[in-house]
């Protein structure tokens, strides 16, 4: 595999591990655009520890995740009261605080970046975005979810049948902050620079973009999206000037199709359902 390959196919494990980050968090009905801001935390934070500190990478990726999943539910915890739009809105504010507070942090670097990081193989990204994505696909399985669905379905119902609905929307948020730093501490090593611009509102974007495409009511849905995402325009390069029109375009044409995304459960059913036929 060519490096420039190696490198989108690093990106797009990124990518996926952003857009999981939102789909935990969106699970149970709670929209956030500053997780771009979690992936930013992830990045420094790790990036300080391997660094200055000479801390093993993975065990700074634990660290950082444990770091931005108590941030985020700091976060959580106010937000609570919002819901929909406001929500959203809110999680921005976060997300350009933290960016206004990396750009202006000179130990980190400042406007100028960070740099010194070692390298990463795509292969260890994708062991973390492999394992994660398969991890979430189990959660999907569990009585957690179900009563995280329950909360995004009706969350006044669902505390009228005795589930704790503010312990499992904090606890999404926490969670998906989690990974969106693993994401941002993956980013970092595979660049080996990181700069405030990396983590901001657009970054957010489009990990809910990735999710929306993808499908956001399954995990794999998030994997699609990623990849399409991170390939599809390197494959319509041919077309140069026109290539940015025709990926947009395209994008509108399939959620236009399929408004839930590409995948989704009854598609996944009726494909495993053909297999066993077969």
């Amino acid at each position: 595999m060519s490096t420039y390959y190696a490198s989108l196919l690093a990106e797009s494990g990124i990518l996926l591990l952003g857009a999981l980050s939102v789909y935990i968090i969106l699970a149970t009905g709670q929209l956030s655009l500053g997780n771009g801001a979690f992936m930013g935390i992830g990045a420094y934070l790790s990036s300080y520890l391997t660094v200055a500190l000479n801390v093993p990478l993975t065990l700074a990726l634990v660290i950082s995740a444990i770091a931005a999943g108590i941030i985020g539910a700091i976060v959580a915890f106010p937000a609570l009261r919002l819901k929909g739009i406001y929500l959203a809105m809110a999680t921005v504010g976060f997300g350009e605080m933290v960016r206004s507070f990396f750009l202006n942090f000179d130990t980190m670097g400042g406007s100028g970046g960070y740099r010194g990081m070692q390298h990463i193989s795509v292969g260890y990204v994708w062991l973390w975005a492999g394992g994660i994505l398969i991890a979430v696909m189990l959660l999907e399985r569990s009585r957690v979810w179900l009563e995280m669905q329950a909360v995004h379905d009706d969350e006044t119902a669902a505390g009228l049948i005795g589930l704790n609905t503010v312990v499992t929307k904090i606890s999404a948020f926490a969670a998906g902050a989690a990974v969106a730093a693993i994401s941002g501490g993956l980013f970092a090593h595979h660049n080996v620079y990181i700069e405030p611009a990396n983590f901001g509102f657009e970054r957010s974007v489009d990990f809910v973009l990735a999710v929306i495409l993808g499908g956001s009511t399954v995990a794999p849905g998030s994997l699609v999206g990623s990849l399409l995402l991170v390939f599809l325009p390197e494959f319509l390069r041919p077309i140069a000037d026109w290539r940015l029109a025709a990926f947009g375009s395209l994008l509108v044409l399939v959620l236009l199709v399929r408004r839930q995304g590409i995948l989704d459960r009854s598609l996944i059913r009726m494909l495993t359902f053909r297999r066993a036929a077969a």
